[in-house]
């Protein structure tokens, strides 16, 4: 079983996009790249910590690939924005891939360089991945738990349907 961390925005939409993905076992909301140590919902909103929502993804690379996750992920939240998601403001939101290995950090530099050389001017932070937090219990499986919430029914289905057409050969239903 391998990692990964990304941030792509809030995290309930990010963590909906990668439980629909063939390999992936667990994805976990969370907290990562801040001062604080043991931070909270409140707090990581306020901006003041510096951490970003994350999820950390449990997955088998015999079924799903490093490098197949990062195309999910730059197909799935806008990466041209500095600090942003949709309505969703603030560090907390910036899009953020925090690399486990020397392996993660080079996939993702090519993915990055890929996309720039593409004329796509990408703005996602790469990192080393720092200590995760897990978010709140209330947060994981957020959307899942909470079909009919406003925020989630309006962004998330289209994410989901992006990946469905998009990489039909890794969606799981």
């Amino acid at each position: 079983m391998q990692q990964a961390i990304f941030g792509g925005g809030c995290f309930w939409c990010t963590e909906s996009v990668f439980q629909h993905i063939k390999g992936v076992q667990q994805v976990e909301s969370g907290y990562a790249g801040g001062q604080r140590q043991n931070p909270n919902y409140e707090q990581v909103c306020s901006g003041a910590t510096g951490h970003a929502e994350v999820i950390r993804i449990n997955f088998d690379e015999q079924t799903v690939s490093y490098t197949q996750l990062l195309d999910v992920f730059f197909a799935t939240h806008d990466a041209t924005t500095l600090n942003r998601q949709g309505n969703d403001i603030g560090t907390q939101y910036r899009s953020v891939i925090f690399y486990l290995d020397t392996a993660q950090k080079q996939q993702a530099q090519d993915k990055i360089a890929q996309l720039k050389a593409d004329g796509i001017n990408v703005v996602t932070e790469l990192a080393a991945a720092p200590e995760f937090y897990s978010a709140e219990e209330y947060h994981q499986n957020f959307f899942d738990r909470n079909p009919t919430q406003p925020y989630c029914n309006f962004a998330i289905p289209p994410k989901i349907e992006k990946l469905r057409t998009k990489f039909p050969h890794l969606f799981k239903g």
